[in-house]
């Protein structure tokens, strides 16, 4: 299964040449900012945006902003064919992974979309002709839509098997059922959000729960705490790390 670039720009022509040139991935096009955010609103398989900076309604750094307020880890590269340092340093103080000059180069681009998918830790994705190759996009689609209510007949009419096939053949090759495996990753997805300073009902917001409270319950049935002793843990440890370091200096004096 390749790796999916979800392309942004407005310039249709360009995206059809972009497409071309890079085969080798699964190529969603978007012409608009907005768009680009309706896609990833619902479930999806996008690993990487490339998005245009100047583009009619949303500018391409305005939609940045919206895309890592949602999705912080999801990479996004922005396209400029400004000769401008400025827009460059505004990218970036949005939080974009990279930003790349038109005229493009081809290689220059693939290497710079390798790079930054090996940053963000993402290895290759399994063949999906096999009943294992569709399981695991399943997990990715799972993986990748933590924020949302992924469904199962979402996943099924992703991979082209049928919801109740789909069920056994998973529950058989995880040893979990699908639900199960979705929980499990929104809650280690919520465990990151919370180890990065997120209070429990940004946590719950961000998890795709419909409120606090459903967040807290799930969260303590997969980690036997609640999300609040989760958090008074980890500062707990931060302290007793802080500690250590302070008197090993002490003595180092």
């Amino acid at each position: 299964m390749p790796y999916y670039i979800l392309l942004a720009d407005d310039d249709a022509e360009f995206r059809g040449e972009f497409s071309d040139a890079f085969g080798e991935y699964g190529v969603i096009q978007a012409e608009s900012g907005e768009k680009a955010l309706k896609i990833l609103e619902k479930p999806n398989e996008v690993d990487i945006v490339i998005m245009d900076v100047m583009m009619p309604g949303l500018k391409g750094t305005e939609a940045l902003a919206k895309i890592k307020e949602k999705r912080p880890a999801l990479p996004v590269i922005i396209l400029t064919g400004h000769s401008s340092k400025d827009i460059a340093v505004e990218a970036l103080k949005a939080r974009a992974d990279d930003y790349i000059e038109k005229p493009v180069n081809v290689e220059e681009i693939k290497e710079i979309i390798r790079d930054t998918l090996r940053k963000k830790g993402l290895g290759s994705h399994a063949d999906s002709g096999d009943i294992e190759g569709k399981i695991a996009r399943v997990k990715d689609l799972i993986r990748h839509n933590c924020d949302k209510k992924t469904t199962l007949e979402d996943a099924s009419a992703l991979v082209g098997l049928s919801p109740k096939y789909l069920s056994r053949v998973f529950a058989e090759k995880t040893g979990k059922s699908f639900i199960d495996f979705k929980v499990a990753e929104k809650i280690r997805y919520a465990q990151k959000l919370l180890k990065s300073g997120y209070n429990i009902n940004q946590t719950s917001e961000k998890t795709g729960y419909e409120n606090a409270e459903s967040f807290i319950r799930a969260f303590k049935k997969e980690r036997r705490v609640t999300p609040s002793i989760y958090k008074k843990n980890l500062e707990k440890k931060r302290g007793a790390s802080g500690g250590r370091k302070s008197k090993r200096k002490k003595k180092r004096v």
